[in-house]
């Protein structure tokens, strides 16, 4: 008898401990922050040292592939001091720890939902200095991935209805209704949304297999390719004048992988031929080996006169979104 109380005791300790996690799951409050900010939580001295340098060079590292250098985040220093209350609702965190065993902890959901914290601790200053350096992409990548969530989680609430992108693409992508029909075809879409000083724009359109050859010319191909797009579907303010890449400005590419499948990512920067317009684009190729083709997505910003960052990150997150049936 003893032995069944003890073991129904147990068993309603363990659901009510399960309960209670739940429970503070539930209510935590939901996650605030401007796209791109992040708060980082450290000691005033520290940050007034070499630590508070490394924080700097790891987090406001200029952006690839933007007319004007920009940082990835922007970031707001608070003292451990003051860090409770609404303070601790920002989406993405950074705390520094001293006197503690080195490491990099990720966690989710901590003091807000959504949310990413990321804690750096270390014996001595030099301690945090080397973490930060050697986990400088890592923490980059970790915080880049909440924003392009949340950017997601944000134009989820007006999705588009364009049923033509599936039917004749055979492919979905989480587009908010913000963004209008520019033109469409059997074969391309271009969507444009209004902004301040200009509009960001999403092309989509396929290409045969045999239209890009994985071989070191690869850039130079995707190039020649967009040209012709641009030559055949984007005109410009005057007569033959046409959207081009800028080949002053030699562009990036890397391989990534985007909905399970291997994809030539590029950045550069776009102009008109023939007319005073500039910005910059990140052109997305992908090898659909099943249906031999490559389904080609690329955003491009035309935004004059203002800090481009956060338009190219809804870009990204846009098109990274895509489901290819």
């Amino acid at each position: 008898m003893k032995f069944i109380f003890f073991s129904i005791t147990v068993c309603i300790l363990l659901v009510s401990c399960d309960n209670k996690k739940a429970n503070n799951e539930t209510y935590l409050p939901d996650a605030s922050g401007a796209i791109n900010n992040v708060s980082v939580v450290v000691e005033n001295d520290l940050w007034d040292s070499a630590v508070g340098k490394a924080i700097r060079n790891c987090l406001t590292q200029p952006i690839y592939g933007l007319p004007q250098d920009e940082p990835t985040f922007t970031i707001s220093q608070i003292p451990p001091s003051v860090f409770s209350g609404f303070v601790t609702k920002n989406r993405t965190v950074l705390k520094i720890e001293m006197g503690k065993e080195l490491g990099v902890k990720i966690s989710n959901n901590v003091y807000a939902k959504p949310q990413k914290v990321i804690v750096v601790s270390g014996k001595t200053k030099q301690d945090i200095i080397e973490i930060l350096q050697e986990n400088d992409l890592k923490i980059i990548n970790t915080f880049r991935r909440e924003e392009l969530n949340e950017r997601l989680r944000q134009m989820a609430k007006a999705p588009h209805t364009f049923d033509g992108i599936k039917q004749k693409l055979g492919l979905t992508i989480a587009l908010s209704s913000v963004y209008r029909m520019a033109k469409d075809t059997e074969n391309f879409f271009w969507f444009r949304k209004d902004i301040a000083t200009g509009t960001s724009n999403i092309m989509i359109y396929t290409l045969p297999y045999t239209a890009i050859k994985r071989n070191d010319s690869v850039v130079n191909q995707i190039i020649r390719i967009r040209d012709s797009i641009g030559m055949a579907h984007i005109e410009g303010p005057v007569e033959g004048s046409y959207l081009v890449t800028e080949k002053a400005y030699a562009p990036y590419i890397s391989e990534i992988i985007i909905d399970n499948k291997p994809t030539f990512e590029t950045k550069g920067i776009w102009d008109v031929k023939n007319a005073f317009m500039a910005g910059p684009f990140i052109h997305y190729a992908i090898d659909d080996k099943i249906n031999r083709r490559w389904v080609i997505l690329e955003g491009f910003a035309f935004a004059p006169s203002v800090e481009k960052r956060n338009y190219m990150l809804e870009l990204e997150a846009i098109i990274r979104s895509v489901t290819i049936e």
